[in-house]
């Protein structure tokens, strides 16, 4: 009786296959069209994003324009130019005030290689050196000794 309940389930599970097999095909096309669509979606939900973020960044250069005249009418009048660093102004400064790039370092209170690489053009201070920069460009050679004993 087992080799006859065994084809007997044998059978049943194959034409169960087969009916299911056809269900499943509908199914398959449904889910990979799905599929694609979605993918679609997301590519054009991309699109958007990126569209929206170039509006954003153009707008912000528009206004910008208006937000720096604003500022300047509510700024005070400066008379005279904008300081720009020049890595030879500060070095020629370094050997008037005959000091070696380290001494200029702990005046600027930065390192050696920061000096060094602001001296030979590699890098460029950020803007809260610019301005320790400018103060020791206006400083005599007692100021700079006095300073660097502190």
């Amino acid at each position: 009786m087992t080799a006859f309940s065994d084809a007997f389930r044998a059978e049943v599970l194959r034409m169960a296959r087969k009916e299911i097999k056809g269900e499943l095909g509908s199914l398959r096309k449904t889910v990979m069209a799905q599929r694609s669509e979605i993918a679609a979606l997301k590519q054009d939900v991309k699109d958007l994003v990126s569209q929206v973020k170039g509006l954003h960044k153009a707008a912000a250069r528009q206004a910008a324009p208006a937000t720096a005249q604003a500022q300047d009418a509510e700024a005070p009048i400066r008379r005279g130019r904008r300081f720009q660093f020049k890595a030879e102004v500060l070095a020629a400064k370094r050997e008037q005030l005959g000091l070696s790039q380290q001494s200029m370092g702990a005046l600027l209170e930065s390192s050696t290689l920061s000096v060094a690489r602001w001296e030979s053009g590699k890098a460029m201070p950020r803007a809260a050196q610019i301005e320790k920069i400018r103060a020791v460009l206006k400083m005599g050679k007692r100021q700079a000794l006095v300073k660097l004993r502190d």
